[in-house]
């Protein structure tokens, strides 16, 4: 049989996709894939010989080429995969497919076309009986005839009953030969179905051989892809080192991002407060004239109050007084201006290192 029918004789009667599996046949467990994805998987209808297949082709591949008889059954193992054995192709097939609903219609299928197969067996069982029974029939009624006009005495007798029995003969040898030349082209056929086995079997076995080099050069692939990708898995895990140390400078940054703005902030506290202690400082000048204004006034006290000693006594205490209190509040001017000299260097040197930072940064 051809591996694909010619549609003049052969008619797909139902096609749907699934992927396609042929039982391991070396451990008849596992299932290996015959196609790499969902294939056209059609039953044929054979006309003149009144036979049912179901074939399925990836590209130029035959994966499946199954006849199907009277005895195959196919289970259903799942709700999306059904198989049948095929005691001709020596293997299991095994069928996914998208749908329960598709898996039911190709099993309904199965089942209807396994009873067609039946039926059509049934019927060339009775054509080869009554092909037999007729030939025995006509055997049996040959010498019965031939003894019928041999006994026959006379030469009268002959003619009168030779007539009948000539032509009973002639018509029962007239269909042994036409049995003998259907069996005659019925043995041509059968030797061409059976060179066309052998050239499918020559096929297949290619096919076989095919998928064996094709399934030796997946392993290849396999192999490569698995050291690939553990190379790969090596470069994300340096990758992610990469990245967790990126992650940490990140927090880094962005704790030195969070101690400039402390210190911006702190340098302007720092600012408004030079700014407070430069207005004190501009107000010390005043006070230094309303001291010298005073000691004016004290001096034109003390000529206008000569005559007055004890006012005068009294006013040289409160200046001595007020000497003392200006000497003191000279020590705190003076002490107060060191300590702001001092503020003043260190907000200098202050925002001299934030300049640095903010460049370093």
């Amino acid at each position: 049989l051809s591996a694909v029918p010619p549609y003049s004789r052969e008619q797909p009667i139902f096609t749907t996709r699934a992927h396609v599996f042929q039982i391991d046949p070396s451990t008849k467990k596992n299932w290996v894939p015959a196609s790499k994805q969902a294939v056209t998987v059609s039953y044929f209808y054979d006309s003149t010989r009144n036979s049912y297949r179901i074939i399925s082709v990836d590209g130029a591949k035959v994966i499946i080429n199954s006849t199907i008889t009277p005895n195959m059954t196919f289970t259903k193992t799942s709700q999306k995969f059904g198989q049948w054995a095929d005691s001709r192709a020596n293997t299991v097939f095994g069928l996914g497919f998208p749908s329960e609903q598709q898996l039911t219609k190709f099993a309904e299928k199965f089942q209807e076309v396994k009873e067609a197969a039946k039926l059509a067996r049934d019927r060339s069982q009775e054509k080869i009986e009554t092909s037999s029974n007729h030939s025995q029939e006509s055997g049996r009624e040959t010498p019965s005839s031939t003894r019928a006009s041999s006994v026959n005495g006379t030469d009268d007798e002959k003619a009168s009953h030779g007539g009948p029995a000539e032509a009973h003969l002639k018509s029962e040898n007239d269909k042994l030969k036409f049995a003998l030349a259907q069996s005659s082209s019925n043995v041509k056929k059968w030797e061409t179905e059976l060179q066309s086995l052998r050239e499918s079997n020559a096929r297949l076995s290619t096919a076989l051989q095919e998928s064996a080099a094709s399934i030796e050069h997946w392993k290849k692939q396999f192999s490569a892809c698995k050291e690939e990708n553990d190379q790969l898995r090596g470069k994300i895990e340096e990758l992610e080192e990469q990245c967790n140390e990126i992650n940490k400078e990140k927090e880094r940054n962005a704790q030195l991002s969070r101690r400039l703005q402390e210190l911006e902030t702190e340098l302007q506290d720092k600012e408004l407060e030079l700014e407070e202690l430069r207005k004190q400082g501009e107000i010390i000048p005043e006070l230094m004239s309303e001291c010298e204004s005073v000691s004016e006034q004290l001096q034109a006290a003390e000529k206008k109050n000569k005559d007055l000693e004890e006012k005068v006594r009294t006013l040289r205490t409160e200046v001595e007084e007020n000497k003392h209190r200006q000497t003191n509040l000279k020590t705190e001017l003076k002490n107060f201006l060191d300590v702001l000299d001092g503020k003043i260097d260190e907000l200098h040197d202050f925002r001299q290192g934030l300049s640095k930072l903010g460049v370093d940064n």
